[in-house]
């Protein structure tokens, strides 16, 4: 079967961008929407679409991200100054933010957590697909993937789950590489 040189160089070099090293220009809308449909592209047993998008743009990223530090401080109300600022600033790091949404949930034919895979391989494709475009991305989960009080300013339902938090932007900096496990130490041929 013949390589594909270009898929194989990108999977080889690939490579996250912290969030708050991100800068603009972000994507267009047009742009987030080619995104998005490349990224829907993943197994999904059962075509249940069990996972879908959010878009935190412009100045809403902003509005959600001082909600977001009222909840934290709330939650926390000896918080640091620092880490108040960081609070405040959450969805604000990268030009454009997507929550990936697991609606995983119980079927009679499709066990959940395979619906539950499907929404991360949508994380990892979306990662992928804004490289493609040119922009870095970081996929992310944050406390508040995690505390059901931040679900509805986020927009998620309370049978929703977030898979994580895709940041879109372009660089501030180039990415270095970082150490990997060795193969030896990760895998297992069975019968050997």
């Amino acid at each position: 079967m013949p390589v594909n040189a270009a898929l194989k160089t990108y999977l080889e070099t690939r490579r996250s961008i912290p969030a708050f090293q991100m800068t603009e220009p972000g994507p267009s809308r047009a742009e987030i929407e080619e995104m998005l449909k490349l990224a829907r592209r993943v197994p999904d047993h059962g075509k249940l679409a069990p996972w879908r998008f959010i878009v935190y743009a412009g100045a809403e990223r902003e509005r959600i991200s001082l909600e977001l530090a009222d909840i934290a401080m709330a939650n926390k109300p000896d918080m640091a100054v620092d880490m108040i600022a960081v609070e405040k600033s959450r969805l604000t790091r990268a030009p454009v933010v997507i929550a990936v949404v697991s609606r995983a949930a119980p079927h009679p034919k499709i066990p959940e957590w395979e619906q539950i895979m499907s929404a991360g391989a949508v994380c990892l494709n979306l990662v992928m697909a804004a490289n493609a475009l040119g922009y870095c991305s970081n996929w992310l989960s944050e406390w508040f993937a995690f505390d059901e009080k931040a679900y509805p300013v986020l927009g998620v339902a309370t049978e929703e789950k977030v898979a994580g938090f895709i940041h879109i932007g372009s660089p501030k900096i180039q990415p270095v590489e970082r150490p990997r496990p060795d193969l030896a130490d990760i895998v297992t041929f069975a019968g050997e």
